[in-house]
């Protein structure tokens, strides 16, 4: 080895140990390898992958107003990754945020076009109707965590159920007309009254998706998390109940009342991002807003390892790629899928990071992909 590459390869080993860039460098090697193997298939349907990636990036931060509906596609990603990573610590596996989201919204909506709540000052509407989505999703998640704690039903088989619930139960109350519940009939599509303007968020930035005060609430909630995790003693009983229960129980926590609350404020998470959504973009809720934004989080969270900080930039990413992506579509040629093909295989080599780790010469870490490493500071 000559003295240029010992130098080399002491000065990474120092920046490895001051910096412990090894939690970051699996996944960012994992997005990489991703885009490399999804420029191959383009490149096989015969477009020029760096036409095609110029244009995603075009479209991603081609403009003031494209980086701000990239970053606004991105925050009820944070919300819906939050609630998968905060349950994760608690040993619990959330994948109900999706019905959490639903309900959130909804409550949203629905408090959101109480009269008195017109009346008041926005300084006071606005905490209300975020209050009320969070209140919504705590309940939704707070469901299966008393299931978990009190029968042992298992919480994956329970937040699938009540998903599936909620997407029926928001659809009835959004379309039902005999009786009328929560129907705007003013309105050419089925959805909820429109909140009034005193309850809206206020908009940093005009796009489609429009940048508004939610990317803040959650940005400060993905912060306060980690704190709480990191600096609290209900953050060391969550940590102390997913590493093992048992020895949770005999060193005298409380194990189920640490179960239905890490649901619970999963499910809060979540809700207050649907109600960011409902008062900040749409101004109303209709069904099928959040679809399938559950298995996204799940995505992020498993990006970020369910590191609270790691989550904003995770989902930065995701929201970005897809508002890039339907420009690449109208410009290169390129269909919308290839995104998700990139996105999916993230989620692969991220999951199954040995074939990371083995193609860049990677240390094992020993635990899994969603370990938060003390030294990230999570």
């Amino acid at each position: 080895m000559s003295r240029l590459d010992r130098a080399l390869r002491e000065v990474w080993k120092a920046f490895d140990r001051g910096f412990k860039l090894q939690p970051v460098l699996v996944p960012l090697y994992a997005i990489l390898l991703s885009f490399f193997i999804g420029g191959i298939l383009v490149w096989i349907v015969g477009v020029n992958p760096l036409k095609a990636y110029w244009w995603l990036v075009q479209g991603m931060f081609g403009s003031w107003e494209r980086i701000g509906s990239s970053i606004a596609r991105s925050v009820p990603f944070m919300g819906s990754a939050l609630a998968l990573a905060f349950a994760f610590r608690a040993g619990l596996f959330n994948i109900g945020a999706e019905g959490q989201m639903l309900v959130g919204g909804v409550t949203a909506a629905w408090v959101g076009t109480w009269a008195w709540v017109a009346g008041i000052p926005s300084v006071f509407a606005i905490p209300i109707v975020l209050l009320a989505g969070a209140i919504g999703g705590f309940f939704w998640g707070y469901i299966p965590g008393l299931l978990r704690a009190t029968t042992g039903a298992h919480e994956v088989i329970s937040t699938i159920m009540l998903n599936w619930i909620a997407v029926f139960i928001t659809r009835w109350l959004i379309n039902s007309k005999e009786p009328l519940i929560l129907r705007d009939l003013g309105a050419s599509v089925p959805r909820t009254a429109t909140i009034p303007e005193n309850a809206r968020l206020p908009v940093f930035l005009d796009g489609e998706p429009s940048l508004h005060l939610s990317l803040i609430v959650m940005v400060l909630v993905c912060i306060g998390l980690a704190y709480l995790l990191k600096r609290t003693t209900y953050g060391f009983e969550t940590i102390t109940v997913g590493t093992n229960p048992f020895a949770a129980h005999y060193s005298g926590v409380n194990v189920n009342k640490i179960i239905i609350l890490a649901m619970g404020l999963s499910g809060a998470f979540a809700g207050l991002a649907a109600a960011g959504e409902v008062a900040g973009t749409r101004g109303f809720f209709q069904p099928g807003t959040f679809a399938a934004m559950g298995f996204d989080g799940i995505a992020i969270a498993l990006l970020a390892r369910g590191n609270p900080i790691g989550i904003i930039p995770a989902s930065l990413l995701w929201g970005s790629l897809l508002v890039g992506a339907p420009l690449m579509q109208q410009q290169a040629g390129v269909s919308i899928d290839v995104v998700r093909i990139i996105l999916s295989m993230v989620l692969l080599f991220v999951a199954a990071d040995a074939i990371v780790r083995y193609l860049f010469r990677l240390k094992s870490e020993g635990p899994g992909a969603f370990e938060i490493a003390e030294e990230t500071g999570a």
